[in-house]
């Protein structure tokens, strides 16, 4: 989704008083020393490796994200922001990166987590207990594609999950995913820069307790009745009913002329259903006069409901870190154009800069290369069919 020229002098304008917390393109050596790999939270034999890589189709091959491997791996990898955000301070706060699966993923995440701890963060021991403001990106696994959007909730004491399923992309390209949370309590998701999702947290997210509850001093009546239906007092059982059977011998079938008894044994004619057969005999139901309907438990007001103005302080001691924690039985998944701030026209402006610069070509690359693919492939089917051809002459030959 490119933007017009006005639209993008726009951004300009509205990014000169962003602040950006943490900004990441993997296109230099110095990256390894920005990020770390928490090697005391899991064996060397269960974790995988990243490697800078621009991965195999792509519009400028020095453009590097970094990609996880080998298959069958817990993957882990953290990095200090530049300045920690804290949502006292009443901003938004912006996640966005892109990602690319080009390995056709089957089974894995690959979501970002916005992590508080500060100069307490142990990047060696970086996993999946460690504590997150923010969980969110693409899980694939199976029939279940979704985006993640996890936040977390001081009252809780928890992240809280998006109630609704947000799908994911799931082709072999960069796509870029983007979450704002705002202050006024809402929040909103875009994929390729167009929205999906939007909303207010306490609708799409477990913050609050319901607002009203069952009455715990009321019961349901003992006397209550709520079956519609009761068998009809008057109706009756036919007489001989019970003696019905459920088949008969066929009548259209005789003995055979030369069965014998005594060789063949008693001969018995096969059976068919009876079409008198009406199976077992149940009463009719009817109306039932004392029906009343189904008991609806009135509700009264919760007495532990209350609005939680705060809900979008995901970071209320503030966030230091970023990071991923993953697992993926297929591995590839390369990573790139990491930012966090407080503007999402900053976050826009960034896309510009380096995500749709590198999206179309990177379609070109994997659209060739997958045509002369497709033609080797016909010119092999077709050699081998030649080769048939010239045995099938030899061998006409040697039988003349």
């Amino acid at each position: 989704m490119k933007f017009s020229i006005l639209a993008t002098a726009s951004l300009f304008v509205a990014s000169a008083s962003a602040e950006v917390y943490f900004k990441e393109q993997f296109n230099d050596e110095g990256w390894k020393d920005r990020w770390t790999v928490p090697t005391d939270w899991r064996s060397a034999a269960e974790l995988g490796e990243w490697t800078k890589t621009a991965g195999e189709y792509y519009a400028d091959a020095k453009d590097t994200g970094i990609q996880t491997g080998p298959d069958a791996r817990f993957h882990g990898i953290s990095a200090k922001m530049n300045k920690t955000f804290n949502s006292s301070e009443g901003k938004d706060i912006v996640i966005q990166y892109s990602v690319k699966n080009e390995q056709s993923i089957d089974c894995g995440g690959a979501y970002i987590k916005l992590l508080p701890g500060g100069d307490k963060f142990d990047s060696a021991k970086f996993g999946g207990d460690t504590p997150y403001a923010i969980m969110f990106g693409p899980d694939i696994c199976g029939s279940n594609k979704r985006t993640h959007v996890i936040l977390h909730s001081e009252d809780k004491g928890e992240g809280l999950l998006i109630k609704k399923d947000i799908p994911c992309e799931t082709d072999v390209f960069s796509h870029l995913y983007t979450l704002v949370v705002r202050p006024d309590n809402t929040f909103e998701v875009f994929v390729d820069n167009k929205s999906v999702r939007k909303g207010k947290l306490e609708d799409e997210f477990d913050f609050l307790e319901e607002k009203e509850i069952k009455d715990p001093d009321v019961t349901k009546p003992t006397d209550w009745v709520d079956v519609k239906k009761i068998p009809d007092p008057e109706d009756v059982k036919p007489e001989g009913q019970d003696d019905i059977p459920s088949e008969i011998p066929d009548p259209d079938v005789t003995k055979p002329d030369d069965w014998d008894d005594e060789d063949d044994g008693d001969w018995e004619p096969p059976m068919i259903d009876n079409p008198d057969y009406k199976g077992p005999w149940s009463p009719k139901m009817i109306d039932n006069p004392d029906y009343k309907g189904p008991w609806i438990h009135p509700m009264v007001p919760n007495p532990d409901y209350k609005y939680n103005d705060k809900m979008y302080a995901v970071c209320p001691d503030g966030c230091s870190h970023v990071g991923f924690e993953l697992w993926q039985v297929k591995s590839g998944t390369v990573f790139d154009d990491i930012i966090v701030t407080d503007s999402l026209e900053e976050a826009q402006k960034f896309a510009e800069e380096t995500f749709f610069k590198k999206k179309g070509g990177e379609k070109e690359m994997h659209d060739k290369a997958m045509a002369e693919k497709e033609g080797d492939e016909d010119e092999d089917d077709f050699d081998m069919g030649m080769d048939d051809d010239d045995d099938d002459e030899y061998d006409m030959g040697d039988e003349f």
